[in-house]
């Protein structure tokens, strides 16, 4: 077989014409290839900023910092957080609806910011079903409702019975008119036909403080903040809102088994601006798919109350959309106004 003479390295080496088509075949489809995946693939190809709506230490945040090392080691760039507080989370949506659709900016969203605070505001200054594209839902957790120990009842349906013979009898806590616990319990009103009269504070603390105290009867609030308080033997645990028993609390029962059907989540996903480009949206939900599959993911949301969910953009925006309409319909049941 016949061969040629290539200069490698400084010298002439004989090269046999079949393996020297074979070598310059490959070397062509190599450089198409990678320059095909570059076209195609080109992001991310400088850091990105994960925008998050709460100032620095709450839950969020907390979620945000879990996720971002992992994400930036996925994308071979500088994930950025981004903390944005203000207004209930009102503040750091609009700057990311406003934010540029290229993929640099990701949202973490959650059920307040996404669903409730646009349901009770008259003008949020953006729109949670228009403004968005949405990626993937990350993770949900439970609430939990538990009562003074001095309140006569051990289970839900005591608890609506209670009610229901002394109605507007009891109080129940929340962090505030228009917060999640302020709606999770009109939800469970509207569900149980009972009147249970609101009291709002200034935040959980305050109203648990309260609880303990006996000023007020009843509180729905998150699960990490209602643990320590139940383990301390502060307060009793009747029913958590999910559709199945919360894995720190297995010996509660759902208020499903009492009121068929109620579920009320707490839920953070990830979003981007509305006019992201089709691939970039599939592109990080890939990513985040990955990294909720990693090792040691569900432990580390476990450890914050939250449970892996992994809906991806399709599911997710048919989530936010139920989601807000199931909250516009609390804010008309219950009459509630935007102060």
């Amino acid at each position: 077989m016949k061969s040629i003479a290539l200069h490698l390295q400084g010298r002439w080496v004989p090269v046999r014409l079949v393996g020297y088509f074979v070598l310059t075949v490959c070397v062509v489809y190599g450089a198409l290839g990678t320059r095909s995946i570059r076209a195609e693939m080109p992001y991310p190809n400088k850091p990105v900023r994960l925008l998050v709506p709460f100032p620095a230490g709450g839950g969020n945040d907390i979620l945000a910092r879990t996720l971002s090392q992992r994400l930036a080691d996925l994308m071979h760039q500088q994930v950025i957080v981004d903390n944005r507080g203000g207004a209930g989370g009102a503040l750091g949506a609009q700057i990311a609806a406003n934010a540029p659709a290229d993929g640099y900016t990701l949202f973490l969203g959650s059920v307040g910011n996404l669903a409730q605070n646009p349901a009770i505001k008259v003008n949020a200054g953006y729109d949670p079903l228009k403004d968005f594209a949405a990626v993937t839902l990350l993770a949900t957790s439970v609430f939990a409702m538990s009562v003074n120990n001095a309140v006569p009842v051990q289970s839900v349906s005591e608890l609506i019975a209670l009610a229901k013979a002394k109605p507007g009898a009891l109080n129940y806590a929340s962090a505030g008119n228009g917060s999640s616990l302020h709606l999770a319990s009109e939800i469970f009103k509207h569900a149980t036909g009972t009147q249970i009269v609101h009291v709002p504070y200034k935040g959980a603390n305050a109203a648990f403080t309260d609880l303990i105290a006996g000023q007020v009867q009843v509180i729905i609030t998150t699960m990490p903040a209602t643990l320590q308080h139940v383990r301390a033997g502060k307060v009793r645990a009747l029913g958590t809102s999910g559709r199945k028993r919360a894995s720190a609390l297995p010996e509660v029962p759902t208020i499903a088994e009492t009121v068929p059907g109620f579920e009320v989540l707490n839920w953070q996903g990830m979003t981007v601006p509305a006019k992201t480009p089709r691939p970039i949206v599939m592109r990080v939900n890939e990513y985040l798919q990955v990294l909720l599959k990693m090792h040691g993911m569900s432990e580390a949301l476990a450890a914050q109350g939250l449970d892996v969910a992994g809906a991806g953009p399709q599911e997710f925006s048919t989530w936010i959309s139920a989601e807000f309409a199931k909250y516009k319909r609390v804010v008309q049941q219950a009459g509630l106004r935007e102060e």
